[in-house]
This record gives C-alpha cells, sequence and structure tokens, in this order.
C-alpha cells in the first residue's frame, strides 16, 4: 500500500531526477533520487505500523471473544 507522502515524495524526486538530467547536473539528480527514496521508506514504514497495527487489533479481538 502507498502512502500520499511516499508517492508524493517519489514523484518530486522524480521531477528533481529529470530536472537534473536536463540541465546535467549532478547534485540535482541525486537530489531527486535520494527523494524517491525516502518516499520508499516512508511507504515501507506505513505498511509495517499497518501490519503491526493488524496483529495487535487481531489478537484483542480475541481476547474480547474470551
Amino acid at each position: 500500500m502507498m502512502s500520499a507522502d511516499g508517492s508524493k515524495d517519489k514523484l518530486t524526486g522524480k521531477i528533481h531526477e529529470g530536472l537534473g538530467k536536463i540541465k546535467n547536473d549532478d547534485s540535482e539528480k541525486l537530489k531527486g533520487k535520494a527523494k524517491q527514496s525516502w518516499g520508499d521508506v516512508k511507504d515501507k514504514v506505513k505498511d509495517a505500523k499497518d501490519d503491526v497495527a493488524g496483529k495487535i487489533n487481531k489478537e484483542v479481538d480475541k481476547h474480547k471473544k474470551n
């Protein structure tokens, strides 16, 4: 599942990377790649958080039934 923040960072990163390629600016390209990676990290953290929350809720529901 992709978060809006992660998607925004990935898109912004692609734009920066593209501008860096157009301007032949290695710094701008690197900035774009870093921003894309940060978007990936945000998505993975959100997925992990959602997974843990789901497991906790499942355990809580089990104990409510007993």
